[in-house]
């Protein structure tokens, strides 16, 4: 059995008694180490084993190192589907382009915690979130709370609608939702431009690339949910230029 064998790995089973103590540097060591020569069918298996112990953001890492093996539904989770269908519904949010900007952003590790402070699925900023905290409400609202995936995806889709319907486009609100609804607007042409080509010419390259990967996430997420395959093109549409709302 692939599951057992990879349980039996030492370094594998440190990892995880690790992960558990949230030595999460030296739990990432071990785990990168027992699993540095494992083929195909053992990552995926490492994948389970991963799922299995509250680590989502390892079983994707795991899934995503096969060369020839692949299992899609492991690379791209639906986790928490039901508080996500949730808020996109009750907020018009695509609900593909949600679990694209979770699985960036957090690879739906509910209790990861940014250097910068940023907490939870979608990583809000605290005053970012005790700003969304007075809108929605919540009440009684605490910082805390963002470990938790309903909470944390209700106030995360709701601010990510708020940068939508700032910025009128998805490509714009996902540059937007990572580097600031400011910097998106600066960074538009004074003509439209096809989605890809503005997202290569975003000055970051952190957000360059949180965008390529966000839309990537996104096609994806489209087929799982829907079946349907839109190009890539198709998805991300055109941004519109500056003269289109100042």
């Amino acid at each position: 059995d692939d599951v057992a064998r990879i349980r039996a790995i030492p370094a594998v089973g440190r990892a995880i008694a690790l992960y558990r103590l949230d030595m999460n540097a030296e739990a990432f060591r071990e785990w990168v180490h027992g699993l540095r020569a494992v083929d195909d069918r053992g990552l995926l298996a490492a994948s389970e084993v991963a799922l299995q112990a509250g680590l989502a953001d390892r079983a994707i890492g795991a899934a995503e190192r096969t060369a020839s093996l692949h299992d899609f539904g492991r690379r791209y989770p639906t986790h928490h589907r039901e508080p996500l269908a949730a808020a996109s519904r009750q907020w018009g949010v695509d609900e593909a382009l949600l679990f694209g900007i979770i699985r960036q952003e957090s690879r739906f590790n509910a209790a990861i915690r940014s250097r910068a402070g940023a907490m939870g699925l979608m990583q809000l900023m605290p005053a970012t979130a005790r700003w969304v905290a007075k809108q929605i409400p919540v009440q009684p609202y605490r910082p805390a709370m963002l470990t938790q995936p309903e909470v944390n995806v209700a106030m995360g889709t709701y601010y990510f609608h708020r940068v939508l319907a700032d910025l009128g486009d998805p490509v714009l609100a996902t540059a937007g939702y990572n580097a600031g609804p400011g910097r998106a607007k600066r960074w538009r042409d004074a003509a439209p431009l096809e989605g890809a080509i503005y997202a290569e010419s975003i000055p970051f390259d952190e957000t360059r690339d949180y965008v390529k990967k966000v839309m990537a996430n996104t096609w994806f997420y489209t087929h799982r949910l829907t079946g349907r395959a839109p190009s890539l093109r198709a998805l991300m549409g055109t941004v519109p230029g500056r003269d289109a709302n100042g």
